[in-house]
């Protein structure tokens, strides 16, 4: 009979492919931005949000933090290093007022996870009280990332078009949540657990809608933006 470790192992290192795709998904943005030379109206925000998470999430994976979860950290490290490379490339193509804007928020996350890290590795002891605090952190910062998605799923509704919602991309989250899901639920893990559930519902509904607004969706209407393309492609940001 499998051991349930193995299991949980192999389902992680998918969760760790998945996850791995799903921050390269704004490649062609960053692209674009290279190839013009210019961030045009394109926004760094989702990115630096997406560097505090993966930095949450490779707290919360630590041994210190929370045992057996060298997974978590591969994924979320690894993303970490693409967010700041999705970031530089913003800062290098940038005026001035928005390079400042970038440093004020990245000195800002960096303050917040010296104060998280203090107080989590000298005012906590035991892995049990440092997971809950962390892990409670990181599932706030998950929810509030919501919120591009659901904009998102409110303009299809709206103008009965799924052009700017991506098939694949809404799948792939879908099966991103899923996936992790499962990983959460083999050894029970209620902070990997929820978020990921929420993502995997999320995805669900973008799929349901697909289907739903497929038919009436006008593909030749270039009315689809910039900011829209790359919402979608930021709310793509693995939830563990």
């Amino acid at each position: 009979m499998t051991n349930p470790e193995t299991v949980r192992t192999i389902v992680g290192i998918i969760g760790n492919v998945i996850s791995f795709f799903l921050f390269l998904s704004p490649l062609p943005t960053f692209f674009k931005i290279w190839r013009e030379k210019s961030v045009q109206s394109f926004r760094p925000d989702p990115y630096i949000a997406t560097v505090l998470n993966c930095a949450m999430w490779v707290l919360y994976g630590l041994p210190l933090v929370h045992p057996d979860s060298l997974l978590v950290v591969t994924i979320n490290g690894t993303g970490f290093f693409i967010e700041m490379f999705y970031i530089t490339i913003f800062f290098v193509y940038s005026d001035w007022p928005k390079r400042r804007k970038i440093l004020v928020a990245l000195l800002v996350e960096v303050v917040f996870m010296a104060v998280v890290i203090l107080i989590t590795l000298l005012g906590l002891h035991g892995t049990k009280s440092r997971s809950l605090f962390v892990g409670i952190l990181c599932i706030v910062f998950n929810i509030m990332m919501y919120t591009s998605p659901l904009t998102i799923m409110k303009r299809v509704i709206k103008t009965k078009s799924v052009k700017f919602m991506p098939f694949y991309l809404s799948l792939t989250n879908f099966l991103n949540g899923i996936v992790w899901s499962i990983y959460a639920l083999i050894k029970l893990d209620p902070f990997v657990l929820v978020p990921n559930s929420l993502g995997s519902l999320s995805g669900l509904v973008q799929l349901v809608l697909y289907a739903t607004y497929y038919r009436t969706t006008k593909w030749d209407d270039d009315s689809t933006t910039q900011t829209e393309i790359e919402l979608q492609s930021s709310s793509s940001a693995p939830q563990a």
